[in-house]
């Protein structure tokens, strides 16, 4: 059962997000405002359930939520179910989540991030916690509130300023339960290597995808990673170039290149599709976040303002793509 409910926004939170000043004045997006607030609280409702470990109740649940959260905004819902096994054997039941805008349209964008949470904290300073699961607040269920803030936004545009190419916003599961340390890239990533090979549409493609992944840390900076600049530069071309008109240019930097990352969007690559990663990195440091496979990563090591970057980078992308 979920260890806790939380209430919906209220409409105090919602109308206060439309007020909230443009970063960069001078550059007037069409797109409309991403309210982080909301995305913030879809974030905490995720790990509400409890840890979305694989094969556990938690799990069920919220991919239930999920999957109604999108509904309920207007999009069209495809579950993609699959069997897998993790690299030491257990069988595991998968769950690709596809939410779908405008489906009938040819042409089409693909937005990404991974819902499930790892099952131990094998970074975590505490070696008592290594075979503990984790919240998966920034890793996982941040990308997850973004996309359904974005799809909320899609259903409240006026006519007027209506997104006429399709979107489709993919939630994978059991990328987040590989092997690590040991060089096997093919242990990470199980939905997004289901969906590469068996599609959720017979022929589906779209122009481009993005994928994103811990976008709501504290102290967060995107680099350009080194698979999406050799796959889709014109794609991170097109994602850094909407976060510096919005002034956002300080999470999306172009002052170094990030690491070659196994993630989602290898296998959307691998499928035909061009298709970026959006990853945090630690700031400071460099390298993933401090909370990344700690217990550490909860809701309370969540940035509203990381969350705000991303999100209105995706919409200002989405409403300038022709």
């Amino acid at each position: 059962m979920k260890k806790l409910l939380f209430v919906s926004l209220c409409l105090m939170g919602l109308v206060g997000c439309k007020d909230k000043p443009v970063v960069n004045a001078e550059y007037v997006s069409p797109a409309p405002v991403f309210c982080e607030d909301s995305a913030y609280q879809y974030v905490a409702e995720q790990c509400g359930f409890g840890p979305r470990v694989m094969n556990s109740e938690a799990h069920e649940e919220c991919g239930e939520w999920i999957a109604e959260k999108f509904k309920s905004f207007g999009l069209v819902v495809y579950d993609q179910y699959a069997d897998g096994k993790l690299y030491d054997g257990t069988p595991v039941k998968m769950r690709n989540i596809v939410a779908s805008y405008n489906p009938e349209a040819p042409a089409r964008i693909l937005i990404a991030g991974h819902w499930d949470s790892r099952q131990w904290a094998d970074n975590d300073p505490d070696e008592a916690n290594h075979k503990t699961p984790i919240d998966g607040a920034n890793d996982g269920a941040s990308s997850i509130g973004v996309m359904l803030e974005i799809a909320r936004q899609l259903q409240l545009a006026p006519d007027s300023n209506r997104v006429k190419m399709g979107v489709d916003l993919i939630c994978w599961d059991a990328e987040d339960n590989g092997e690590s340390g040991s060089g096997n890239s093919s242990s990470w990533c199980l939905g997004s290597q289901h969906w590469s090979g068996f599609r959720h549409v017979q022929g589906y493609r779209a122009r481009y995808g993005i994928n994103l992944d811990m976008v709501g840390g504290h102290n967060t900076v995107f680099y350009r990673e080194q698979y999406s600049m050799m796959y889709a530069p014109s794609v991170v071309d097109k994602v850094w170039g909407s976060a510096r008109r919005l002034g956002y240019g300080k999470y999306f930097s172009y002052d170094d290149e990030g690491g070659a990352i196994t993630d989602d969007h290898l296998e959307v690559n691998r499928g035909g599709i061009p298709c970026i990663d959006v990853i945090g990195s630690d700031k400071d440091n460099g390298g993933f976040p401090k909370t990344w496979h700690t217990m550490n990563d909860n809701i309370k090591n969540i940035s509203k303002e990381t969350l705000k970057a991303v999100g209105q980078t995706m919409l200002d992308v989405i409403w300038t793509e022709e």
